[in-house]
């Protein structure tokens, strides 16, 4: 063998072990993914083949869990909003069967023109948590990370305090908030705490004070007195003086009154520096909502009732709120309510966020909190509730430990139930049971020509 030919040889030789190289780095490179992947469940062979529900009582609402499974035995979960039907979701079953779960965005585009505003919404935002704890279980990887990645890896809570007509009972129970760590607190500040004053309130004999009552706050010709707006400023100067000024101390559930008596009382408000006035009149009246955020030197919130991310679009862009509030079981889901939070930033206006329910809507609220740069607290109604941590496993416990909740690692929502807990805690009989009368459509579905 000559020089050259030897040379020529080597080189072919060479490229061989070269191209050998590459390939099976290639293969490594393939074979790292497809470790990322549940092998027992190939992400595009993935179907949805039933839909279940139970229903929680009394944590403290009542709340449906749904279940959607599949053919590769992987399942998600996911809860429509307290209070709400679990007919809202059942519905919904005929329209998702034997579609891919993973599809997360385009099953939402094909099942929102199901929801409605409040607890109408409840249906299609437990199907659409549910399809991303089933894509982050096809996949491997937790929801916040599939969403872009996190901005945090705990969540600041905030959480409901039994209301009293006594403000230094009150003060005292807000105080051992900030005691067990929570560091934004909130407060009940209605007129019912002046209802029962001569002269603190005006109204029209007969007129309702109750909470839900249909008829709203600028139609009742309901106005608070300046004795009544004295009294309800001064329950509050003895509430901030047992907790302190340097906590952020919300208030809400104000009471059906008209727009003047909500710039009234803000402005007598604004000496104790609210973190926020929330839901002083309903959020479809953007005009009013404006009017009174224009006058009062506090924030101005709104939007636990409000679906889908177009008002809340509006709201931001008119600056009639200063905060944004979506309910993640109302809003539309996990995504929607990540659109609404960076489209508000785009306004700069923050989001906090409504949630009253179980640890499985918790943890889809802390997914989108966590991936949401401009999210401000999270509101919790379960922290005296012995058992509501124990519903689930997976996560640290409590899951609210002084104030925060750590965001999970683990695969979808990152939670499994725990059956037992669960099923002494059921509202009504029945525990996933079988849903086939839900199976079939009942109508033509298309809105448009």
């Amino acid at each position: 063998m000559n020089r050259r030919s030897f040379l020529q040889r080597a080189g072919a030789a060479a490229g061989a072990a070269a191209s050998w190289s590459t390939l099976e780095a290639r293969d490594e490179e393939k074979y790292a993914v497809s470790q990322n992947v549940n092998t027992s469940s190939r992400p595009s062979d993935l179907k949805i083949t039933d839909m279940r529900v139970l229903v929680i009582g009394r944590a403290p609402m009542t709340c449906p869990i749904i279940r959607i499974d599949t053919n590769q035995g992987i399942y998600g979960l996911g809860e429509v909003r307290d209070g709400a039907s679990k007919n809202y979701a059942l519905m919904l079953k005929s329209r998702v069967l034997n579609e891919n779960p993973c599809n997360v965005d385009r099953l939402f585009r094909k099942i929102k023109q199901f929801g409605s505003h409040s607890r109408q919404a409840g249906g299609v935002c437990a199907v659409e948590m549910a399809l991303w704890d089933l894509a982050g279980k096809a996949y491997n990887v937790p929801v916040y990370q599939m969403l872009g990645g996190r901005f945090r890896d705990r969540i600041r809570c905030y959480a409901d305090t039994t209301e009293s007509d006594d403000p230094k009972v009150y003060g005292q129970r807000l105080k051992a908030r900030r005691d067990q760590g929570f560091t934004w607190l909130k407060m009940d500040l209605g007129i019912n705490l002046v209802a029962k004053v001569p002269g603190a309130l005006t109204m029209p004999s007969g007129t309702s004070l109750a909470y839900g009552d249909p008829v709203t706050g600028p139609l009742t010709g309901t106005e608070i007195t300046d004795k009544g707006i004295a009294l309800m400023a001064d329950y509050v100067a003895q509430v901030r003086e047992m907790v302190g000024m340097d906590v952020p101390l919300s208030a809400d559930h104000f009471g059906h009154i008209g727009v003047n008596s909500c710039i009234r009382l803000g402005k007598a408000l604004e000496k104790y520096n609210m973190a926020w006035l929330e839901d002083m009149v309903p959020w479809q009246y953007t005009d009013l909502l404006k009017k009174i955020s224009d006058a009062v030197d506090i924030p101005i919130l709104t939007g636990e009732d409000i679906y889908l991310k177009e008002p809340f679009v509006e709201l931001c862009r008119t600056h009639a709120v200063d905060i944004v509030h979506p309910d993640l079981a109302t809003s539309g889901g996990i995504l929607e309510t990540k659109k609404i939070g960076d489209a508000a930033q785009e306004f700069g206006v923050p989001m906090a966020m409504h949630f009253a329910g179980t640890p499985v809507s918790c943890m889809a609220n802390v997914h989108c909190a966590a991936a949401t740069e401009n999210f401000l607290a999270l509101e919790n109604h379960s922290v005296d509730v012995p058992w509501w941590s124990d519903l689930v496993d997976g996560v640290e416990k409590p899951i609210v430990n002084k104030g925060f909740i750590a965001v999970p690692d683990k695969p979808g929502l990152g939670i499994t139930l725990n059956d037992e807990i669960v099923k002494q805690h059921l509202q009504e009989p029945g525990f996933f049971e079988p849903t086939p009368q839900w199976n079939t459509d009942r109508s033509a579905d298309r809105q448009w020509s």
